[in-house]
């Protein structure tokens, strides 16, 4: 079982935007001297949901200040980016910190972002497939030229080279970073199945779909071809709340106090590119819900709750969310428990 962390950024109400940045930078820190597998970075742009607008550039300053814990971005809103510059990014990552950096990859939403970053709607609506295969190839191939619908240039040569070792100890693996693609429909958990890449599941999921969604990248993977050893082995990731008390319901109130006045603030601020309406959930109702969907009580619950999700589902890697109660001290406490007293439970 490998459990990581779900880092968010999040602002809450009454906090400043580099108190949030601060938090989620502490966290990472105490997630490695806890013991946890891996942070995960999200990514947002002009909305206090989460205030991180680079999840590849934290986790560049994350691993330079860790020595052994995985750091990935869940998720690099692939729309927003060149897959060239993003390719190279991950690439570099990959090689400096000796294999650490996992590259975390999403469609996102129709947001005002795409009209910023010059996307436009098309990215979104159906460009991620071609940006997904021009990432892909930049980070397995010598040489990449590229006569697609949204990008075209000449062959030009990648560098550095993500499947070249270093030299010296802790060098990278050969074969480039991991690539892993945040799924939420049928369509987007039959793309990351053909190219054999492993799903981000989200944390708003219960364990019936998410292992259905497993089960539908199996039957795609396996008809694209890929190895099905390599298919049983695929490292999913499940996302999650997660927050450790003496008991459940203290768990519980500290999220249901906390948690609907950052989501009310950060989903009330998103606004789409074309002006449709998104129906945003109820604050309250989406905190009670990830209350009952996660590892949220005392440490043998959530050990139990890991494990049940590990057993339905197949997935036994996990990035949780510990900045729920919205307060530094309480984040540190809710990570180091995790990892002292409930990892310890899972073996």
């Amino acid at each position: 079982m490998r459990v990581g962390t779900f880092v968010l950024a999040a602002q809450f109400p009454g906090q400043g935007q580099g108190e949030a940045l601060h938090r989620a930078v502490r966290s990472a820190e105490v997630a490695e001297e806890s013991g946890l597998d891996s942070v995960w970075l999200a990514e947002h742009h002009f909305v206090p949901y989460g205030v991180c607008p680079s999840a590849v550039t934290l986790a560049a300053l994350l691993l330079g200040r860790t020595r052994r814990i995985r750091v990935g971005t869940a998720v690099s809103v692939l729309p927003n980016a060149h897959p060239v510059a993003l390719g190279e990014q991950a690439a570099l990552l990959h090689l400096v910190s000796g294999g650490r950096f996992s590259l975390g990859v999403g469609r996102g939403g129709p947001w005002v972002d795409l009209e910023v970053f010059g996307g436009g709607l098309q990215a979104y609506e159906s460009g991620f497939p071609e940006s997904l295969e021009l990432l892909l190839r930049w980070l397995r191939e010598p040489r990449v030229a590229a006569q697609g619908e949204r990008f075209t240039f000449r062959e030009v040569p990648v560098v550095p080279r993500p499947d070249e070792l270093l030299e010296g100890p802790g060098d990278a693996p050969a074969g480039g970073p991991e690539v892993v693609v945040a799924c939420t429909s049928p369509q987007s958990v039959k793309l990351a199945a053909e190219h054999g890449l492993p799903m981000l599941l989200g944390m708003h999921c219960g364990d019936g779909e998410k292992a259905e969604m497993v089960a539908l990248w199996r039957t795609h993977a396996l008809a694209a071809g890929h190895d099905p050893d390599e298919v049983r082995a695929a490292g999913h990731v499940s996302a999650g709340v997660a927050q450790i008390g003496d008991r459940r319901a203290e768990a519980a109130e500290t999220l249901v106090k906390a948690m609907p006045g950052w989501l009310k603030l950060g989903l009330d601020a998103h606004v789409t590119v074309d002006g449709r309406h998104r129906a945003m959930r109820d604050p309250v109702a989406y905190a009670e819900l990830l209350c009952g969907l996660h590892p949220v009580g005392p440490p043998q619950l959530a050990a139990d709750r890991i494990a049940a999700t590990a057993e339905r589902t197949g997935i036994t890697r996990f990035a949780l969310l510990a900045e729920g109660s919205g307060d530094l001290a309480a984040t540190e406490e809710n990570v180091r428990r995790l990892g002292a007293e409930v990892l310890p439970l899972l073996g």
